[in-house]
């Protein structure tokens, strides 16, 4: 993950628009094993709306509070789910992801985006992805 974390650092121009950045960012992303999904989601108001990705179609409007990605955007916080049929109120986008990880974006202490990536294998996700993640949020930051 070092070297992907490197490959983001090194493609990041602020003097681009911030779609373009996440578009390479997501690109890079989806070189993490075992991932069927990768991508981000945009806050406007209390709504989460889908940004560049790597994967099949995804659902394009969340609403705060709702499934995965609106949990973390209400709770200001990383979620990994194990199994996506056991989290309260999941929102399948595709039947074939089986594990999932949000992290939130932070500008000013506010969520400006998530980070979403979802795997077709069950307990995906450990503390190790959650680091990377997080030090990839930390990047992205001041974009928007």
């Amino acid at each position: 993950m070092k070297l992907l974390l490197e490959q983001i650092k090194s493609i990041i121009d602020p003097s681009l628009p911030l779609v373009s950045n996440l578009s390479n960012a997501s690109a890079v992303l989806k070189d993490m094993e075992n991932i069927n999904w990768v991508g981000f989601y945009l806050v406007n108001k209390d709504k989460l709306y889908l940004g560049p990705f790597q994967g099949d179609v995804a659902c394009t409007i969340i609403p705060k509070g709702k499934g995965v990605c609106g949990t973390s955007f209400e709770k200001k916080e990383t979620i990994v789910v194990p199994n996506v049929n056991e989290f309260k109120g999941h929102i399948a986008c595709s039947s074939l992801s089986k594990s999932e990880i949000v992290v939130p974006i932070f500008k000013n202490s506010e969520v400006v985006a998530l980070i979403d990536v979802d795997a077709p294998i069950y307990e995906r996700f450990n503390n190790e992805d959650k680091a990377f993640l997080n030090e990839v949020a930390e990047i992205l930051s001041p974009l928007f």
